[in-house]
């Protein structure tokens, strides 16, 4: 495991900073200690700096994991964001979009939010812009990003898609699927 270099930090945060906004320091400096971000094998981790530190004695070739996997670069070096980051940017959120009890499942497969399964949006979502994807009883389940503005969905057909897929809570039993 090693630290991040500048360009590598820069396209994390910048891919954070599209979900969480100004947030992203508060990923750092926690009141709970300082917690700094780790790659190992193109994938990137958020652990506390006590715990990374207690596990300098763990050989590298012996290693697998540490902390939270938020995302992996890809092999052209773009940055991908894992749903197992949802934990950490869904209370930090800036935009947030809920879906009706009827569009969730549709969701969690894997599909686009469209109009008619929009519940609510924050006022003032731009378009393109990153977004968690809450139930109606505020459970995250997953991200996207809009396709519409706030006041382009008010005017939209049903069946217009408001919010692109990214990764949701299903990945899991998916991705378990296709490994069997």
């Amino acid at each position: 495991m090693r630290p991040l270099t500048d360009d590598e930090a820069k396209l994390v945060f910048e891919k954070l900073a599209k979900y969480i906004g100004e947030n992203v320091k508060m990923l750092v400096d926690r009141t709970d200690g300082v917690y700094v971000f780790r790659l190992n094998k193109e994938r990137v981790y958020y652990v506390s700096e006590t715990i990374m530190k207690l596990c300098t004695n763990v050989a590298r070739d012996n290693f697998i994991s540490l902390g939270t996997c938020i995302g992996k670069f890809t092999k052209t070096k773009k940055f991908k964001l894992h749903i197992t980051a949802l934990d950490l940017i869904a209370p930090l959120a800036k935009y947030k979009v809920w879906v009706k009890p009827s569009a969730e499942q549709s969701f969690i497969y894997g599909n686009h939010v469209q109009k008619a399964g929009l519940g609510r949006i924050t006022e003032g979502t731009p378009q393109y812009q990153g977004v968690v994807v809450y139930s109606m009883n505020d459970l995250p389940l997953g991200f996207g990003a809009t396709a519409k503005s706030t006041q382009d969905c008010r005017r939209a057909d049903p069946s217009t898609i408001v919010v692109f897929h990214q990764a949701d809570t299903g990945e899991y039993l998916r991705n378990e699927d296709t490994l069997t």
